[in-house]
């Protein structure tokens, strides 16, 4: 067969100007406490893999994997909630602050921190109290269901001592310290998102 006549249904080659390049993973600021959360992600990544294996190849399911896996993902968002309130990065629109004087833009900040923190510690409350109080075990396995709330009350509690300190912090800062840490949170995450897009 002649080279120019190919047979249209050929592979072509992949295009030139597509590159895959590996971005420098950068874990300098993964700490002690962001442990128990990478633990429960891995953990939860075990269950959902047993639930599709059993489930898809199988063809016969772990029955307690859905009702665990849940559970799981709940804990998830609330240890990764701890990793996020510990670096002080939370989701928040900065968008405010860019037309306010220094010191009007510090009181917001000391509010608004001051607001999360008696949020988080009043749930944390609440949590405890809901845990105190359930006596139910899990539909699928004989585990506790207190047990997920004692979980996420200390979760709360751990992120109201963080926000204690980005409190504490933003309070001894200057008012123009405080915009500034603003800015380069805000300065980040586009510099986050560009990376990511290229």
């Amino acid at each position: 067969m002649d080279q120019s006549e190919k047979d249209p249904q050929d592979a072509q080659p992949a295009r030139p100007e597509i590159t895959f390049a590996d971005n420098e993973v950068d874990v300098s600021d993964f700490g002690l406490m962001d442990i128990p959360g990478l633990i429960a992600l891995w953990g939860l990544s075990a269950i959902v893999f047993i639930q599709f294996f059993t489930r898809y190849v199988l063809n016969d399911s772990l029955a307690w994997t859905e009702e665990i896996a849940r559970y799981v993902l709940i804990i998830v968002a609330y240890f990764g909630a701890i990793s996020v309130t510990r670096k002080g990065t939370h989701i928040f629109l900065e968008f405010f602050y860019r037309y306010l004087s220094p010191r009007a833009g510090k009181y917001l900040a000391v509010a608004m921190e001051a607001l999360s923190m008696v949020f988080y510690g009043y749930l944390a409350y609440l949590g405890w109290i809901l845990a105190a109080k359930t006596r139910t075990k899990m539909a699928s396995i004989a585990i506790p269901k207190n047990i997920l709330y004692y979980a996420i009350a200390i979760a709360l509690a751990i992120m109201t001592v963080y926000s204690l300190y980005w409190l504490i912090r933003k309070i001894r800062q200057s008012p123009d310290d405080v915009l500034r840490e603003i800015e380069e949170h805000a300065l980040h995450e586009i510099h986050e998102e560009i990376s990511s897009n290229k």
